[in-house]
């Protein structure tokens, strides 16, 4: 007998070997539950927290599904598939082409080139070889052109990201701004509750008039409606970044807010504009996208010469015909003869040449019958050809000389265009410098703030608990803290923002 869940189970009475198996049935259950409890656990700490996102993982997602970046990389992969075709030009073009039909009336057969009235069935067969021999270099300024462009289209999925990068970085600081004005905002409305909470006590107890309360009130429901601000800040700020990265809005996402002290920052004495701007002319992808259209049209322009003067290729053939009448010819009988016209001299007797009348009996042949003799036909009418040809241009209707123009306005072009963005390179770093010099100002400045309100706050709040200072004294100098500290924050992510960008165009990306 045993006991299991307060009943008693005799094992005496049951039939020969159930004990054993119910024991093992049992472990059994304890062995598969405790196993699928520790897979289980297992896989729950093994789980990664998949809304936790930071900087590097919005920069990685937005890489592989930002809407821009995808449609700059389709572009590219075109590039590189029009180069892939360039290279394929210089070898030989083989074609096959066959035909079978039926024609009938008054024809001409193909392998007799006879006229016909008979109904044929007819099939010709050919393979067609050409490859260029020479152009001028024509096929060779394709294929530097079309791997210019191939490179530069690379690039530009390069500039493209970096742009994105900048904009992710951008909302992500805004969101970690946002983060601690709520966390301001939520210090400022808990001091404003424990003084309400203060001053109601002695309000209630007849020491203060019922005036004061009300004004701590009224300063209570501003700090919440700074609150209320801030989160829908922070709010407005991730729905940004969920778009800039491509990501479902309804999707789990929690932003890893890093320790604001604890992000990286070069020095700003490291940062010149003249050695960034020096460095940024060869890591920044817009300048290498300017310098290979450069490239590409110039690679054009020895394309469009190619096209005054002739051009060389070679070419050969094979090819075979057949066809055979619906009319099969099963007899034929001489009915009479008729003179020919001519004479045959016999013993100087010139006799005349008479030809017999044959008259042909003939059978209709079914289509299937229609392809006798297919295969000796092909081999009888098989023929080769092999040749150069040579294409002269002469009057173009000035296509060549138009294009050779149209290519040299494009390399012209192509020049402008980088002269104007290497300007704007240059301007934007010596702006984002000068900004981040005043931001560094600004930042230092409102650190004293900060403390001269601290210190103003502190004395003030200690004057109104011994009752000397007014309510409106208090909140006014609350209320410059909250300012003080609210622009120190502001100046503060502005400088890590500027620093960050000059970070950039030194080339090492964005990193916080």
């Amino acid at each position: 007998m045993f006991t299991h869940r307060g009943k008693s189970f005799r094992l005496s009475k049951t039939k020969p070997g159930f004990a054993p198996r119910l024991y093992f049935c049992s472990m059994r259950k304890i062995i598969l539950g405790a196993f699928g409890l520790l897979a289980f656990s297992l896989t729950g700490m093994a789980q990664p927290v998949s809304d936790q996102w930071d900087l590097r993982r919005c920069i990685e997602y937005a890489t592989q599904n930002n809407i821009s970046v995808r449609q700059a990389d389709v572009q590219a992969r075109l590039s590189k598939i029009e180069t892939e075709r360039t290279k394929l030009a210089q070898y030989p073009n083989v074609g096959f082409n066959t035909n079978v039909g039926t024609q009938w009336g008054r024809s001409i057969d193909p392998t007799t080139n006879q006229f016909t009235t008979s109904q044929l069935l007819f099939q010709g067969l050919n393979l067609n070889v050409s490859v260029p021999v020479f152009n001028f270099g024509a096929l060779q300024a394709d294929r530097k052109v079309a791997g210019f462009n191939a490179l530069a289209a690379q690039a530009e999925v390069e500039r493209i990201t970096n742009d994105i990068n900048i904009t992710i970085a951008t909302f992500y600081l805004q969101i970690v701004a946002a983060q601690q004005q709520i966390d301001i905002a939520k210090i400022q409305l808990s001091q404003s509750r424990t003084q309400l909470d203060f001053i109601r006590k002695r309000v209630d107890a007849g020491a203060l008039p019922e005036l004061n309360a009300a004004e701590l009130e009224a300063q209570l429901a501003r700090d919440t409606t700074s609150l209320v601000s801030a989160q829908a800040s922070f709010t407005q700020a991730v729905i940004q970044l969920k778009a800039a990265i491509n990501l479902d809005m309804a999707a789990p996402f929690q932003v890893v807010i890093p320790a604001v002290d604890k992000i990286p920052l070069a020095p700003l004495g490291d940062l010149e504009p003249a050695a960034l701007y020096q460095l940024a002319l060869n890591n920044q992808p817009a300048q290498k996208v300017n310098q290979l259209r450069i490239e590409s049209a110039a690679a054009s322009v020895k394309r469009a010469k190619s096209a005054y003067y002739p051009s060389f290729s070679a070419f050969g053939g094979l090819g075979t015909n057949f066809a055979n009448s619906n009319q099969e010819i099963v007899g034929a009988t001489v009915v009479g003869q008729r003179p020919t016209g001519g004479f045959v001299p016999i013993n100087s007797v010139n006799y005349p040449v008479f030809q017999p009348n044959v008259q042909f009996e003939t059978n209709r042949r079914n289509f299937f019958n229609m392809w006798k003799g297919w295969g000796p036909q092909l081999d009888q009418n098989f023929r080769q050809n092999v040749g150069i040809a040579m294409t002269v241009p002469i009057f173009n209707n000035g296509s060549a000389r138009l294009g050779m123009e149209r290519s040299k306005l494009n390399l012209e072009n192509a020049k402008i265009n980088k002269q104007q963005v290497d300007l704007t390179l240059q301007q934007n770093i010596y702006t984002a410098h000068n900004n981040a010099q005043a931001a560094m100002l600004r930042y230092n400045a409102s650190n004293k703030s900060v403390e001269a309100s601290q210190k103003a706050y502190d004395f003030t709040r200690k004057r109104f608990e011994a009752g000397v200072a007014n309510t409106l004294d208090l909140i006014t100098n609350q209320n410059n803290l909250n300012r003080a500290k609210l622009d120190r924050l502001n100046n503060q992510f502005d400088y890590i923002f500027r620093i960050k960008l000059l970070e950039f165009y030194k080339g090492q990306g964005i990193q916080l």
